[in-house]
């Protein structure tokens, strides 16, 4: 959103040649026009936003912080207190100063009280207009993406790297929570969790193993450390008791459901091979299938596994350049949603 963000770890990976274009000017929140896109939100009816801040603008290097970064972010947050809309603040959205990124950024340990340090400088700058924190966005993705898929920065095929980055993010995650609240006791923290209904391809035995082992390692890791202290994956366990009941809401990210078979050619993905039925309602890349059942699904997990813990659906979408799938997707979604408000499961909002 803000553009010219050139000293993380993401601008790097684009200026290697590792992705598909590079992200420029990006909407130019950095140069103002953060007040045309919140004048729209606001004029659509729209009483809320989430939006992220960069690490690497507040603490440029690691003896300095940027207090003029500090107060760009406090003049966007008292935009939208101006426009009568709630801001949900994101502390990590995937990104880190290259100077962390050069010390192993999560694969060490030390990153846990850094993260700490930045977040108490952050909140304590921007809690006059923020009172609703999102610790870390998706840890399950930025860790299996980078560390055992290779899609994004580093680029590592490792499964035990993955599990130790979302090792730590959890435990950084734990110390932010304590930390925001020493702050701001009224405030509510927690994470945004990218979860992903899956179904067996087949009546196959294998197909229904390997469905259990790829669910539980994208969607049960990070959430198991939550819920029991201790973060469970296919190949180990990691202890983290700090890390018990350390959220205030639970944030959902839903955009589809997998159809998981055996392939004994992908060791790297534990031998799971992850898809969409053939005949779905696709979007223009085919990189979301339109599942809208896969959403009602997804809260019914969220209510029984947190009972009574306010739920924010904090990402929704599907990309859509001509926006010939998005209206039926978000309507279609948004009638599972409503299904399950009428069940008095505590959905209390939606950001898309």
């Amino acid at each position: 959103m803000e553009g010219n963000n050139t000293n993380n770890q993401w601008w790097k990976w684009e200026q290697e040649g590792h992705t598909n274009g590079k992200s420029g000017l990006a909407c130019d929140w950095w140069g103002g026009r953060w007040r045309e896109d919140f004048d729209r939100a606001a004029e659509a009816g729209q009483n809320a936003h989430r939006l992220s801040v960069e690490w690497s603008r507040i603490q440029p290097a690691p003896d300095r912080w940027d207090e003029d970064a500090l107060e760009r972010y406090r003049v966007m947050l008292r935009g939208l207190k101006e426009r009568g809309m709630t801001p949900m603040v994101t502390l990590h959205h995937f990104t880190e100063p290259l100077w962390v990124w050069e010390r192993g950024a999560w694969e060490n340990a030390d990153i846990v009280p850094l993260f700490e340090k930045f977040v108490r400088k952050t909140v304590d700058a921007l809690k006059e207009y923020c009172a609703l924190w999102c610790t870390v966005n998706e840890p399950n993705v930025y860790a299996l993406s980078g560390y055992a898929n290779g899609a994004f920065p580093p680029g590592v095929n490792n499964i035990q790297r993955a599990v130790q980055v979302e090792a730590n993010m959890l435990r950084a995650h734990a110390a932010a929570y304590r930390a925001i609240h020493e702050i701001q006791p009224e405030a509510r923290v927690g994470y945004a969790l990218h979860y992903r209904p899956m179904v067996p391809r087949s009546w196959s035995p294998l197909d229904k193993i390997m469905r259990d082992v790829r669910y539980s390692g994208i969607n049960m890791a990070f959430s198991s450390g939550i819920s029991t202290g201790a973060l469970k994956s296919p190949v180990g366990n990691v202890s983290i008791p700090e890390a018990k009941d350390t959220q205030d809401y639970l944030g959902i990210n839903y955009y589809s459901q997998d159809a998981i078979s055996f392939n004994p050619f992908k060791p790297k993905e534990l031998f799971t091979h992850s898809g969409f039925p053939a005949d779905a309602d696709f979007s223009e890349n085919n990189f979301i299938a339109n599942i809208p059942e896969g959403f009602f699904d997804t809260l019914k997990w969220a209510v029984r596994t947190y009972p009574n813990l306010p739920i924010l659906v904090t990402e929704n979408g599907v990309e859509d350049a001509d926006d010939h799938m998005r209206p039926r997707y978000l309507a279609q979604h948004i009638h599972q949603m409503w299904r399950g408000v009428n069940f008095n499961w505590p959905v209390k909002g939606y950001f898309h």
